[in-house]
């Protein structure tokens, strides 16, 4: 058997000795003795009896075990031209100081800190900080609205709040301190106080409960790391949840920086001194995963970005990162790409850089197309990796492991399963189904270490929410299939399968056609209601930045396109050219917005927007689909 054959069996056969053999491999303040237990409602729970501290794990340690020299994180703003390296005896320093600035403003083992902060390598010495008193953090996006802020503020009942005094964007510079007063108008909860760092684009004006962050670590002592179980909370991620109220995900300690540890090697292929880049936020999973937390737990070097895919300065960014830092692992989403590969369709800004330390570049946050796939495929000469996870699971739950055994690729594939992932295909009557055929991706119980170990403030939210729908499963919510070889398609959101007539379809099938066309950049593909086949798809397209063709034939080719691949079924017939598409800012499209505007259905403004504007410039181009009276009118047969 190969190496990835043997962990994958060993993980789900004796999932006790394949993870006690894992939590080996990182420093325990006491070891457990056990890994796998059950907790409440029948969930697992890791490493109950062990004591750590993460931030030991991730910075003390190393700095004990000689690697205090090495760069722990390079920062690089190319909004606000700066940049900064910080070895890692400097971040443990910078980390303990900052932590006894916590404590001098209160801040003790169990206490919330809500964390709303920009890509700034202060996020992550607070987020650290946090972790070494044994507090718990929460990182809200910067740039949230006051509003969204507020909900998670009363939520996770904060002793601190700390932030900066403002975030820098390509073409803005966006205040934070009047989000946050705003916030705590708003909010039944006040925290104690408030803590600033001020940057120079803006400044912060301080008030009573405010306080400056340079001067709390001027005026601070270092401290020691606390020692936690491995089962205390590390911190609370909110995600979107369907009653409207964010579902505070609750990551645990150790099952954590045990999975992380893993899959540093497992998946990527890291070893200890190498240099690991993810374009994502500390906002979001990938960043508190894969930018924060796992590259440091694995001794590596990571970079903390604080720009755009394009436009600071032009699509050539990322080559230019990955040259500079000697990157030798890339992590960004598919959006990020189809920014790129639209404004430089024949990637010419490639060639200005040596990307030769590159070797490997994964993807996730949403489905990476095959279009997008193959246009990296044929530029790059390293492994071009989709994989797939969620913000519950805090680690990918299906990828291509480089570090056991390399496979080979599939377009639109996110590979295998992950070793402790027992990943099963359930239809409606959650029955397994045979390869090749759709249904509901499910994860079989128990699920592995460093996945959510509970829904903050509401222990029933998660049995309701993950697992009431499949006994015995973890329900991911995604749609998708196992091929003949064992290869994972995930598609979409169980949400994005339509029903035209009868036949269940999947708009990820759409799009992935409609992404093959030359002249797309981007797409997305929704269903709308329909009274007489229930349901009728509706795709919208951005044209590369290099189009200079007729829409009208374009969407005329789009349309016999998708009839010729998929065929007559799907009935699709409409397509708009658009110049742009509402998304989060973590790149992905928000469909189910459009299917409300396509639908005619009042909703609430998505809390993780980028641009609102974006679904105006939608609603205005979808209505104008819409027949107007006079039309209809004449498209109705006479009454007789």
């Amino acid at each position: 058997m190969n190496r990835y054959q043997d962990d994958y069996r060993r993980s789900l056969d004796d999932p006790n000795a394949f993870w006690m053999h894992q939590a080996a491999r990182i420093p325990w303040f006491r070891p457990p003795t056990q890994a796998l237990t059950t907790g409440d409602g029948g969930h697992a729970r890791w490493f109950a009896d062990g004591e750590l501290n993460l931030c030991h794990a991730a910075l003390d340690h190393h700095v004990d075990q000689g690697r205090g020299d090495q760069v722990a994180i390079y920062w690089d703003s190319p909004v606000t031209r700066g940049k900064r390296q910080l070895t890692y005896r400097e971040m443990r320093d910078q980390v303990a100081l900052c932590a006894g600035a916590l404590q001098k403003l209160g801040v003790t083992q169990g206490d919330r800190v809500v964390i709303y902060m920009p890509m700034v390598p202060e996020a992550l010495i607070a987020m650290y900080a946090c972790a070494r008193l044994g507090a718990i953090h929460s990182v809200v996006f910067g740039g949230f609205s006051s509003r969204e802020l507020a909900l998670r503020i009363d939520d996770a009942r904060p002793k601190l709040v700390i932030s900066a005094s403002c975030g820098v964007e390509v073409d803005r510079v966006v205040p934070y301190q009047p989000i946050v007063a705003d916030a705590l108008r708003h909010s039944a909860h006040a925290p104690s106080g408030c803590l600033y760092l001020q940057r120079d684009a803006v400044r912060a004006e301080l008030g009573p409960g405010d306080h400056d962050w340079e001067e709390s670590m001027a005026s601070a002592r270092p401290v020691d790391c606390v020692a936690v179980a491995a089962t205390d909370p590390l911190y609370i991620l909110y995600t979107s949840g369907t009653t409207g109220k964010p579902k505070g995900v609750v990551r645990d300690t150790g099952g954590y920086a045990v999975a992380l540890h893993y899959s540093m090697e497992a998946i990527y292929a890291m070893a200890p001194g190498e240099v690991f880049f993810s374009a994502s936020d500390v906002g979001w999973v990938v960043g508190h995963s894969y930018i924060v937390y796992a590259p440091l737990l694995a001794g590596c070097s990571s970079v903390v970005y604080e720009g755009k895919p394009v436009r600071t300065p032009d699509a050539g960014a990322f080559w230019r990162l990955i040259s500079e830092y000697n990157v030798k692992s890339f992590f960004t989403a598919p959006t990020a790409f189809r920014a790129v590969r639209k404004e430089d369709p024949d990637a010419r800004l490639l060639a200005e850089y040596d990307i030769t330390s590159l070797r490997s570049l994964f993807l996730a946050g949403e489905r990476l197309d095959p279009p997008t796939y193959h246009w990296l495929k044929s530029h790059l000469q390293v492994p071009v990796i989709d994989h797939w996870w969620q913000t519950e699971t805090g680690w990918p739950i299906a990828a291509n492991p480089l570090g056991l055994t390399p496979m080979p690729t599939k377009a639109g594939s996110a590979t295998m399963p992950v070793p402790g992932y027992d990943v099963r295909i359930l239809d409606r009557r959650g029955e397994e189904v045979p390869a090749l055929t759709h249904g509901s991706v499910v994860i079989k119980h128990p699920l592995p270490p460093g996945c959510l170990s509970g829904i903050w403030g509401d222990p029933e939210r998660m049995a309701q929410a993950y697992m009431k729908a499949h006994p015995g499963y973890y329900l991911s919510g995604d749609s998708g299939y196992f091929d003949e070889d064992g290869y994972l398609f995930v598609m979409g959101r169980t949400d994005d399968v339509i029903n035209v007539a009868g036949h269940r379809l999947s708009t990820g099938e759409m799009e992935e056609v409609l992404g093959s066309h030359p002249a797309v950049a981007e797409c997305a593909v929704i269903g709308t209601q329909d009274p007489l086949k229930g349901q009728l798809p509706l795709g919208m397209v951005i044209p590369r930045a290099d189009f200079e063709g007729d829409t009208t034939t374009l969407e005329q080719e789009l349309v016999a396109l998708v009839r010729e691949r998929i065929g007559p079924v799907a009935c699709f017939k409409q397509v708009l050219v658009v110049e742009r598409l509402p998304k989060t800012r973590s790149g992905k499209i928000l469909r189910k917005a459009l299917r409300h505007i396509a639908d005619g259905e009042a909703f609430d403004t998505p809390s993780t927007i980028d641009d609102p504007t974006s679904l105006e410039d939608a609603r205005q181009a979808i209505e104008a689909l819409r027949p107007s009276d006079d039309d209809a009118a004449a498209a109705s047969p006479p009454r007789q």
